[in-house]
């Protein structure tokens, strides 16, 4: 990111208006400089994790160039504060619905553990394979970073630095992975057996 001196001493209105006005990012490069640190004490607040709310304000900022576009922003400071907080208030919401869903499942296991006959097991099997077998079609970046994230549990963070993509690029490898992933199972769906 080039951070320019010259434009130090601007207002956040003029950094916003700059970025708007010549689809320039550094501006909001030095937006990030100004309020990286606030915002990431706000996410640290909320998220209860460095490591969460470090990808948290990676993606508040990321997502602003594109947001900055659609809203009309007066006064930034404030702003940023409301946007930074609702975005941790989203992820707060997912992690308890993924939580809530793990719940029912443990729940549940009972159901499943009692049902363990040998056509079962061979409809899980077949899952395993299928699953296996889909994501070995993925891209090498999708079929890494799926890997990485799913199986081993890493933080987008940790993708980035085991693999080397930018932090954009591993969000995108996991997103498409996903929905390709879903496509390539459903397809596999009307197959025969393995």
């Amino acid at each position: 990111m080039l951070y320019n001196e010259k434009y130090n001493n601007c207002s956040d209105n003029e950094l916003v208006n700059n970025f708007l006005e010549k689809n320039d990012n550094s501006f909001v490069g030095i937006l990030y400089q100004r309020y990286g640190h606030l915002v990431l004490g706000l996410c640290l607040k909320y998220l209860k994790n460095r490591d969460d709310a470090q990808d948290a304000t990676v993606q508040i900022f990321a997502n602003l160039l594109t947001d900055l576009k659609k809203h009309k922003v007066e006064f930034f400071k404030s702003w940023l504060y409301v946007y930074s907080k609702n975005y941790c208030l989203m992820e707060l919401r997912k992690r308890q619905s993924a939580l809530k869903k793990e719940l029912e499942l443990k729940e549940n296991i009972h159901l499943l553990m009692d049902s363990v006959d040998e056509h079962h097991l061979k409809e899980k099997e077949l899952q395993v394979l299928r699953l296996e077998k889909a994501v070995d079609e993925l891209n090498d970046g999708q079929k890494r970073c799926i890997k990485l994230f799913y199986l081993e549990n890493k933080s987008y963070n940790e993708i980035v630095d085991i693999t080397g993509f930018s932090a954009n690029d591993v969000k995108s490898f996991i997103q498409n992975g996903k929905r390709n992933l879903k496509l390539k199972l459903e397809s596999q769906m009307n197959e025969p057996e393995l």
